[in-house]
């Protein structure tokens, strides 16, 4: 029977915002009015009716992460896996593999990810093909661009530094299980990591890809500047 996990990435250095709160050890524990963002997302993420949720840490926070979801939502169950080394988001989703059952669908989210609506309400995930989420941006060179034509995906490149369009790629993926054959055949890119571009470019090469607009205010809290406008937002 086809189910539908999600799959949380929280692994990631937080690199952009060294020193915002020295007390804490990771990104995904800094706080959103009160709250640390990895049980604010978790939050956002219940309140899309979603469920059979991966968190993706790594050894560093790995240990954290656990005891502040063990502490703030002891009834939620959540599994777990390690990315050992950081080569992507990409290859962190890889790391889940094994605890996903073939044929299902997977909601796949950058922990740092917010969003004022719901950005999978009318979609059947299910029976969707696969599908990554568009804003448009000023800066788009910033991250994962989307060249659209005639009203299909022409192209997505990783931080290119001159964008042909400002439509991003949010950090929200919707995959089939044929991700992870997927990411084990792409190649990690100039910076030395899996790229999650890489993989989408894999679907839109085989025709297996859709894009929707996610409405409403969307926030990447990987910045100190976006953590404050969030908590005036949330």
């Amino acid at each position: 029977m086809s189910k539908i996990y999600t799959i949380i990435a929280a692994g990631g250095l937080g690199t952009r915002l060294q020193h915002y709160d020295d007390s804490k050890k990771t990104k995904m524990l800094l706080e959103i009015n009160g709250e640390s963002m990895i049980t604010k997302q978790i939050s956002q993420l219940m309140s899309w009716n979603l469920e059979k949720f991966i968190v993706i840490t790594n050894p560093n926070v790995d240990k954290l992460i656990k005891n502040e979801l063990n502490d703030k939502m002891p009834d939620l169950d959540i599994k777990y896996c390690l990315q050992e080394e950081q080569l992507g988001v990409a290859h962190a989703l890889l790391q889940a593999e094994k605890l996903i059952e073939k044929n299902s669908k997977i909601l796949y989210i950058l922990g740092d990810n917010f969003f004022e609506n719901n950005p999978v309400a009318n979609i059947n995930l299910l029976n969707s093909n696969p599908t990554i989420f568009l804003k448009e941006v000023n800066k788009p060179e910033d991250f994962g661009v989307v060249e659209l034509a005639d009203n299909k995906i022409k192209s997505i490149v990783e931080k290119p530094m001159n964008p042909q369009s400002n439509y991003i790629a949010v950090g929200l993926y919707l995959f089939d299980f044929d991700c992870f054959e997927y990411i084990k055949s792409i190649e990690k890119s100039e910076r030395g990591e899996y790229e999650i571009t890489s993989l989408i470019e894999k679907y839109l090469h085989i025709g297996n890809l859709n894009y929707k607009f996610a409405n409403g205010w969307w926030i990447d809290a990987g910045t100190p500047e976006a953590i404050k406008k969030i908590e005036n937002l949330i």
